[in-house]
C-alpha cells in the first residue's frame, strides 16, 4: 500500500493570492489617504475663516456698527489682526490662525488672495462664482483659495 502522507501549511499560490490582496489594501489607502488630507486641510481653513468673520462680527458689535475698511491698519493705531486675532504683525495672525501648510495667515485688502492668505474685502459681497463683487458700505467679504477648488471659497456677512 502506498500511502501519501499530508503535509500541513501553505501552498504557493494561498500565499501569492494573500500577498495581492494586501496589495490591494495598501494601494486603496496610499491613493486616499492624500485626498483625505486634504479636505482635511481645507475643512480647517474654512473653520479659520469662519473664525475671522466672528472676530469681524465681533469688531462691528464693540464699534456700534461700524466696519473695519481695511484688516491691516486701524484708526486706532493697531491693526485689526493685531487686537482681535492676537497678531504680532500687521498682517499675520496669532498661533490659532495657522494654515496647515503655510503657518500663520497673512491678510490682504482686496479680493485676491495667494495661498495661505485670508483676502479681506470692504463693501463687498460673494458672487455666484466665489469671487467679490460690490455691495453696500456694511458688507465686508472675506476669501481663501482650497487645495480641492478652482475657485475661492468666500463667506461674507450679507
Amino acid at each position: 500500500m502506498n500511502v501519501t502522507r499530508k503535509e500541513k501549511g501553505f501552498t504557493i499560490i494561498e500565499v501569492v493570492l494573500v500577498l495581492a490582496i494586501a496589495g490591494l489594501i495598501f494601494l486603496m489607502v496610499f491613493i486616499a489617504l492624500p485626498a483625505l488630507q486634504r479636505s482635511q486641510r481645507d475643512t480647517q481653513r474654512r473653520n479659520d475663516v469662519a473664525r475671522v468673520l466672528t472676530q469681524v462680527t465681533s469688531y462691528v458689535n464693540n464699534n456700534r456698527g461700524s466696519i473695519p475698511t481695511s484688516l491691516i491698519t486701524l484708526t486706532s493705531g493697531k491693526s485689526f489682526v493685531q487686537h482681535y486675532l492676537a497678531g504680532t504683525s500687521a498682517n499675520t495672525a496669532g498661533s490659532d490662525y495657522q494654515d496647515p501648510t503655510t503657518g500663520p495667515y497673512v491678510f490682504v485688502d482686496g479680493s485676491t488672495p495667494a495661498q495661505g492668505q485670508i483676502a479681506y474685502a470692504y463693501k463687498a459681497v460673494c458672487g455666484t462664482d466665489g469671487a467679490t463683487v460690490a455691495g453696500t458700505a456694511r458688507q465686508f467679504a472675506l476669501t481663501i483659495y482650497l487645495e480641492g477648488q478652482s475657485t475661492p471659497y468666500c463667506v461674507d456677512n450679507h
